[in-house]
């Protein structure tokens, strides 16, 4: 999934949040959302402005996230 397609940030909109192009829900939304445990169809039902491929596009994005940062989990 080449989640850049589908992901974009504009400094004058959202203040530069990470966003759906086209769109004004940011990533965040979708992510926490799945976090949460919701179902992507729940998801897409609650942000009609989201399209089906936006869900992988999210999870594509955090994952390249996570790959360029370490986050220090404290055991």
């Amino acid at each position: 999934m080449d989640w850049k397609q589908y992901i974009t940030t504009d400094p004058s909109i959202l203040h530069g949040a990470v966003r759906f192009v086209g769109t004004r829900i940011p990533v965040t939304v979708v992510l926490d959302n799945l976090a949460q445990g919701a179902a992507p169809e729940e998801i897409l039902r609650q942000y009609p402005g989201l399209r089906a491929e936006h869900v992988p596009a999210a999870l594509a994005y955090a994952a390249a996230l996570a790959r360029e940062r370490v986050v220090p989990i404290s055991v």
